[in-house]
């Protein structure tokens, strides 16, 4: 489109919005029916940790929605001087799973629960046993059933339950849904039905300790949505919410909420049988879409939904790029001590670059990236450790190499079950995420991590807010087409991007990092049991 066409398209409303809710920023993306972005607004925010729990204030969830949101209009404003009246359709998404419960007056009865906290071992492991399908310690029914076990007050008063991105949606349109990708993450999913599974419903209910309370479980989740289905009707209240300028008008369609996972899959393309793709930042996770189920149980395999309901094999890792960019930030500050001012982009260039000097191992250096603690390799408390020995070849090449490797090192760990346990294949396998925006270096070691042809496409930085976007542009018109047909011939027609395959120096050199990194996870547990631990984790939520 060109400058007239898109100020009529704002103007008259042709328009879809995705905002997406990650863990350290808010992004709200506008799109045109020909699914280009035409402006963008961010926010960044932080979790915090707060008596034990990793959470995020409501209030803060709005401030940032609001910011993003107006700087995302003030650019509208300014690139095509055009106020936004009303908007075709809105998409939200966030981080996934967690912990909100609420009482029959709408009241949050305890802090938000994020993904991040592995404080839920005890009941995972009995409704994975229970249920013989596995349960992450990060999904809302292990959360549910932990303060169950833990015979805390609030479980009595529940009426409903949701992730974050089911909450915003609540909120600006008064329906209680959920995408299935999203509502995957709070209880099973009968890919059959498309809906919970009642068989673990009715297991869940008969358990001994739920039995005593006044609710079902079903009772107390969201109604679930596939992709192209309508989720609601943006709200007057909703509208105000979004930009309090109150330029915004109601009747926006709402498309069902979904997670970071989902929209990774979809501003990917990669929601078809024997497509995957990867999303990495805070957290990371691979995603492969099965072709059969999994022939047994893994701890570490994780069985999610696309937006339209098929099974996905999914690896999530709670640990990613946040110690690279911990240390990024040493040497920014170092280099402005020096006088240089350097943008982030050219930092993260400048040491990249460095790696092409590197050894295929790191030189025998070992870094723990876990700002908390890594359900993959079994590590409850986090503790960032960079470990090296006096014969460690100890240079900036193999220091900045080793962040990369150990950003990736959980992933491969799961990863390695799919490929040599179940014997998963796919076709394509694509990244994305901003550690992709400085091209080839981070790439070629997910490459070589995984063993695995890995593509990068043009939009690898920011495709979970465009995703949502692209869902929401969905829901209002599907064309009559199948998610995955209407991604080929609407959406990724002329898409541009990147594929580096393995390096055999550079794949072994990665599995001899990873036998090294294995061995030393000892030291990692060790350190999260040391004395004036609530103290370290005060520090680490500040740092974040």
């Amino acid at each position: 489109m060109n400058l007239v066409e898109i100020s009529k398209a704002i103007a008259t409303g042709h328009t879809s919005l995705g905002i997406e809710l990650g863990s350290t920023r808010i992004k709200t993306v506008l799109i045109t029916e020909d699914y280009k972005t035409i402006a963008t607004g961010s926010y960044n925010w932080e979790n915090q940790y707060q008596d034990g729990i990793w959470t995020y204030s409501l209030d803060d969830v709005w401030k940032g929605i609001q910011n993003s949101y107006a700087a995302m209009s003030a650019e509208v404003q300014s690139k095509y001087h055009k106020p936004i009246l009303k908007i075709g359709s809105i998409g939200i998404s966030a981080m996934m799973h967690g912990y909100l419960a609420f009482d029959k007056a709408d009241k949050l009865l305890v802090p938000f629960r994020t993904w991040r906290n592995n404080i839920t071992a005890d009941a995972a492991k009995e409704l994975t046993t229970a249920f013989d399908f596995n349960i992450p310690q990060r999904w809302s029914i292990a959360h549910l059933y932990q303060a169950i076990l833990n015979d805390e007050p609030h479980v009595a008063n529940i009426n409903f339950m949701t992730t974050l991105a089911g909450y915003v949606t609540w909120k600006i349109s008064g329906v209680k849904v959920l995408g299935i990708g999203d509502a995957s993450g709070m209880f099973p999913i009968d890919e059959k039905t498309g809906s919970y599974s009642q068989n673990m419903l009715d297991k869940f209910d008969n358990l001994k300790l739920v039995k005593k309370y006044p609710w079902q479980v079903e009772d107390l989740l969201p109604e679930v949505k596939k992709a192209g289905e309508m989720a609601g009707k943006l709200s007057s209240q909703g509208a105000n919410l979004l930009d309090p300028t109150k330029k915004l008008t109601a009747g926006s369609i709402i498309a069902p909420p979904e997670g970071d996972a989902g929209t990774g899959m979809v501003g990917t393309n990669s929601v078809r049988e024997r497509t995957g793709n990867i999303s990495v930042g805070t957290s990371a996770f691979s995603m492969v879409v099965l072709e059969k189920p999994l022939k047994k149980v893994h701890n570490n395999i994780d069985v999610v939904m696309t937006p339209d309901g098929s099974a996905v094999a999914m690896v999530h890792v709670n640990n990613c790029s946040s110690d690279i960019n911990a240390w990024a930030g040493l040497f920014k500050e170092f280099a402005t001590r020096l006088g240089v001012h350097l943008p982030a982009d050219k930092l993260y260039e400048a040491l990249f670059l460095e790696t092409t000097k590197s050894d295929p191992d790191a030189g025998g250096l070992v870094n723990y990236g876990y700002q908390s603690g890594e359900n993959i390799t079994d590590i409850k408390d986090g503790r960032p450790l960079f470990v090296r020995t006096p014969n460690s070849k100890f240079n900036l090449p193999n220091f900045i190499l080793t962040q990369l490797y150990s950003a990736f090192a959980p992933l491969k760990i799961g990863m390695d079950s799919l490929s040599k346990e179940e014997n998963i294949k796919t076709d394509v396998m694509i990244a994305q995420g901003g550690l992709f925006k400085t091209q080839i270096m981070a790439q070629q070691v997910l490459s070589n991590a995984l063993n695995l042809p890995i593509t990068v496409m043009e939009n690898a930085g920011e495709g979970g807010p465009w995703g949502m976007a692209i869902l929401a542009m969905y829901a209002k018109d599907s064309h009559g087409l199948k998610l995955g047909d209407y991604l080929d011939k609407n959406v990724f027609t002329n898409s541009e991007s990147m594929t580096l395959s393995p390096e055999p120096t550079g794949v072994k050199g990665y599995e001899k990092f990873t036998q090294q990194y294995i061995s030393g996870l000892s030291i990692e547990k060790i350190a999260g049991n040391l004395k004036g631990e609530n103290n370290a984790r005060k520090v680490e939520a500040r740092s974040l």
